[in-house]
């Protein structure tokens, strides 16, 4: 329905990543008119891919929330067209832990779970049985989908914080408790070593519960086709609904006057004005580099000054392909596994261990008879500063260094894989920067620790009255739901300020 105005106002979103195209195809639905302004030259942001060496690299989902068919997330997947008649590939095992010779999955199946962790280690079965009881506890929660608080009646409230009693007990048993201090409860080393090297030392360790939950109650899973197709699903209902798309096209001023911004720049001196504005972009960039710091919000700034307790997370990816299948190993390798390696060193850093996810479930991804393999590496604030500080060759060279490390590592692991890999790419923290201007690298928000306060915001900026903030960082940690519900809250916020029912 359109408000009182019979003209259709404009909307600018600035950033095509799953934030904006959710704030486009809500825009679109609403009776607004929207253009989403990407600076790459596809849509999509982080939840993106591309191609090396006849191999096609995954660059963002390891598991997708909101796979169960009909949660009230997965009908926000569907609606913007994300996993419409997509097949969702449910793998055994969430992540397996190898030490010492011991291999302990996070199984699917919780029940096969308990089982197999209280076989490896029957002195740890009083604690396996705890850590079981209180993920099922969490199998049926799901996260608020159908309007932001804000927006929400008294009686929406309350039955949305009853909603939340068992999420609630979760956090007050272990949100002050760290993953590594959490990890020391297991005496078996698999478990042990596994959990205590997930995330980074001071992560909160009821995350953990929130997504072996997820994925046991089947909530979370992977959509063939990966990340990128996932981008170019929506970005087809978006533009089927009518809503335009300039890529290669970054933002690089906003002219504001009294209060309202009138258009955006873009870096090649086009103008776009509208009646409202989205920035679906990182936070900081907004605050410092759009805004000039001239609009500052006290909830962010303390957080990014205060990055021991509100660390960012950014990794190095190395992607590798592997000259056969899996079947060639000689023994099962699941999904993604965890190992300790003889420790590679980055930017003075020892790193003990490694993940390596395989993607035969996507034949698609590597030439015929071959698989694609992915590491992710873990990264903080100092290895950003030491990548920043390297100049163009040794930036290139130190790639290199590292990709055949780990090419070492997993040959040493796997011996059937010793002359059957190739290093195909290497991204690094400077990587998400240049292609996404994500402050300091990190690929989602602050990393919710046992020291940090969690964060719900709306997106206002104050002293601008139409324009908002609209991505992951709203809700930290973040993630691909987070941007998903950001776009579709700021449609509906605005529908609410512009007296229209949303649809």
């Amino acid at each position: 329905m359109k408000g009182r105005n019979s003209r259709v106002e404009q909307i600018v979103i600035i950033g095509g990543g799953i934030a904006g195209l959710s704030a486009g195809i809500y825009a679109q639905r609403n009776g607004f008119q929207s253009i989403i302004l990407e600076k790459h030259r596809i849509p999509g942001g982080q939840c993106t891919g591309w191609e090396r060496g006849g191999y096609h690299i995954d660059g963002c989902i390891h598991w997708l929330t909101g796979t169960k068919e009909n949660s009230p997330l997965n009908r926000l997947w569907n609606e913007v067209g994300a996993l419409d008649g997509v097949e969702i590939v449910h793998p055994e095992s969430f992540l397996c832990f190898e030490q010492d010779e011991q291999r302990a999955c996070i199984l699917r199946d919780l029940d096969e779970l308990q089982r197999h962790w209280t076989e490896l280690s029957p002195a740890d079965a009083d604690v396996i049985r705890e850590f079981c009881e209180d993920v099922r506890l969490l199998q049926s929660f799901s996260f608020p989908v159908e309007k932001p608080q804000d927006l929400m009646g008294p009686v929406e409230t309350v039955r949305t914080l009853l909603s939340m009693r068992d999420a609630g007990r979760i956090l007050k048993k272990y949100g002050r408790m760290t993953i590594r201090e959490f990890a020391q409860r297991f005496g078996c080393p698999a478990i042990r070593e596994g959990f205590g090297a997930m995330a980074p030392d001071g992560y909160n360790a009821a995350m953990i519960f929130f997504a072996v939950a997820a994925f046991t109650a089947d909530e979370a899973s992977i959509p063939t086709g990966g990340s990128r197709a996932l981008a170019e699903r929506m970005t087809e209902t978006y533009l089927r609904l009518g809503g335009r798309i300039e890529t290669g096209c970054e933002v690089s001023e906003l002219e504001i006057a009294d209060g309202t911004v009138r258009s955006v720049k873009s870096a090649d001196g086009r103008s776009f004005p509208a009646d409202y504005f989205i920035a679906a972009c990182d936070a900081h960039h907004l605050y410092h580099t759009l805004l000039g710091n001239r609009h500052p919000d006290r909830a962010f700034e303390s957080r990014f000054a205060n990055p021991t307790d509100y660390p960012l997370a950014s990794e190095v990816l190395v992607a590798i392909g592997f000259r056969a299948t899996v079947d060639a190993l000689g023994e099962p390798m699941p999904w993604s596994v965890s190992f300790p390696i003889e420790p590679i060193t980055i930017n003075g850093r020892a790193i003990p261990r490694l993940t390596v996810k395989h993607f035969s479930h996507e034949p698609g991804f590597a030439p015929e008879g071959e698989t694609l393999l992915i590491c992710d590496i873990n990264q903080y604030a100092e290895d950003y500063d030491a990548w920043k500080r390297l100049g163009p060759e040794a930036y290139r060279r130190e790639k290199e260094r590292i990709g055949n490390e780990v090419i070492e590592a997993l040959s040493a692991r796997f011996p059937a894989m010793r002359g059957r890999l190739v290093l195909l790419d290497v991204a690094t923290p400077t990587t998400y920067e240049r292609y996404c201007n994500a402050y300091r690298g990190a690929f989602m928000g602050f990393f919710p620790t046992v020291k940090g306060k969690m964060m719900s915001h709306t997106g206002r900026i104050r002293g601008l009255h139409n324009l908002v903030l609209c991505s992951q960082w709203l809700q930290p940690p973040g993630g691909l739901p987070t941007a998903l519900m950001a776009g579709r809250n700021a449609i509906m916020r605005l529908c609410r300020t512009t007296r229209r029912s949303f649809a």
